[in-house]
Formats: C-alpha cells, structure tokens, sequence
C-alpha cells in the first residue's frame, strides 16, 4: 500500500519562501506521476501543480505560475514544491498526491499559512 508523507509547512511572511516535500514509499515512485493540491475550508481541493512520471513535464495553476516550481528526485522516492513570492491567498492545507490509473495515493496534508 503506497504512503505519501508531507513536511515543510509553516507560518511565512508575505513574499517569502517555503520548500514542501512529499516522501512516497510502498509503490514504484518512478512510473507515478506526483501532484500537489491544496485546499481551504469550504473550498473544492485545487491542483497546483503536477509533474509526469517519465518526461518531468511540469503543469502549474494559472495563479501560482512564475512562483512555484515542482520538482522530483526518483532516487529519493520525493516530489518538491518550491513555493516564492508567497501571497496570503496561498494560504491551504497543501497535499501530495500520486496516481498512475487506476491507482491514486494521497498524503495527510501540510499546513501553509502566509500572515504578517
């Protein structure tokens, strides 16, 4: 049974910077394609961000475009989203999710919140 673990949230100022990570184990990380989502209370869960399994094409949202970027290292069985430039209304609950169908995993979430 596959395991997503996120890590890496936190409290960050206005235009600063955090760094998510998603730790995939119990399945062959290679061949999935990894996505983070993120969500906020009343809300539908959105995609971020996504990048493919054998190619590394990464697909960004319209609205963190420029400033995030997702990136994986097989080797490490990890995805990043490198997240700068941070905007109050990035402020979710951010989730790791894999799938290759008809299998999909998701991780427990990780809080990001950005306040002065």
């Amino acid at each position: 049974q596959g395991q997503l673990v996120e890590s890496g949230g936190g409290l960050v100022q206005p235009g600063g910077s955090l760094r998510l990570s998603c730790a995939a184990s119990g399945f062959t990380f290679s061949s999935y394609a990894m996505s983070w989502y993120r969500q906020t209370p009343g809300k539908e869960r959105e995609l971020v961000a996504t990048i493919s399994s054998v190619t590394g094409i990464t697909n960004y949202a319209d609205s963190v475009k420029e400033r995030f970027t997702i990136s994986r290292d097989n080797a490490k069985s990890t995805v990043y989203l490198q997240m700068n430039s941070l905007k109050p209304e990035d402020t979710a609950v951010y989730y790791c999710n894999a799938r290759r169908v008809p299998r999909t995993y998701w991780g427990q979430g990780t809080q990001v919140t950005v306040s002065s």
